[in-house]
């Protein structure tokens, strides 16, 4: 997917407002994802899915750091996140649905978060960048 002009100004200005709070809205989509799409938990055997779970908390912060090195590299996705794609692809195994409820986790997490910025155009451009995340980590099941 092919992110214009406008969405990658959108992006850097939704990203900016996430700040601090990138662990915790990591946390929070995954925690979200869990509960909301039950069948998510089969590949996560081994995770305390409690509120608030240090696991949780870990994973979301991971979350975040590789949601923000995306936002910083929008003209390469491939490459700055090829090592998270080889990791998700051989060795974790993610089922490639996961990554798409996640993205939709993130976005209601931001939504929830962030109403008044939370615009169509925001949202247009969050879910293409999810997206064009997701595809580059799936890449390299094929």
């Amino acid at each position: 997917m092919v992110l214009s002009s406008d969405d990658k100004a959108n992006i850097k200005a939704a990203w900016s407002k996430v700040g601090g709070h990138g662990a915790e809205y990591g946390a929070e989509a995954l925690e979200r994802m869990f509960h909301s799409f039950p069948t998510t938990k089969t590949y996560f055997p081994h995770f305390d899915l409690s509120h608030g779970s240090a696991q949780i908390k870990v994973h979301g912060k991971k979350v975040a750091e590789a949601l923000t090195n995306a936002s910083n590299h929008l003209d390469d996705l491939y490459s700055a996140l090829s090592d998270l794609s080889d990791l998700h692809a051989h060795k974790l195994r993610v089922d490639p649905v996961n990554f798409k409820l996640l993205s939709h986790s993130l976005l209601v997490t931001l939504a929830n978060h962030h109403p008044n910025e939370f615009t169509p155009s925001i949202h247009a451009s969050l879910d293409k960048f999810f997206a064009a995340v997701g595809t580059v980590l799936t890449s390299k099941y094929r």
